[in-house]
């Protein structure tokens, strides 16, 4: 019999990716383009959302 897997619980604020990098528009002195990493806040960059905050979401 098939094994099912543990559904994962995606962070309903990103939807799973968590971290962004987005271009400034500037350069560095090598051709590369300057970056900043943003992350998202309510999961704090993990991408998935605490078991806790889906059983009080729930009641």
């Amino acid at each position: 019999m098939p094994q099912h897997a543990p559904k994962t619980r995606v962070c309903r604020d990103c939807d799973g990716h968590a971290t962004a990098h987005i271009t400034t528009g500037a350069r560095h002195r090598d051709g590369t383009r300057v970056t900043l990493r943003v992350t998202c806040p309510a999961c704090k960059g993990s991408g998935t959302t605490p078991a806790a905050r889906l059983a009080r979401a729930g009641r």
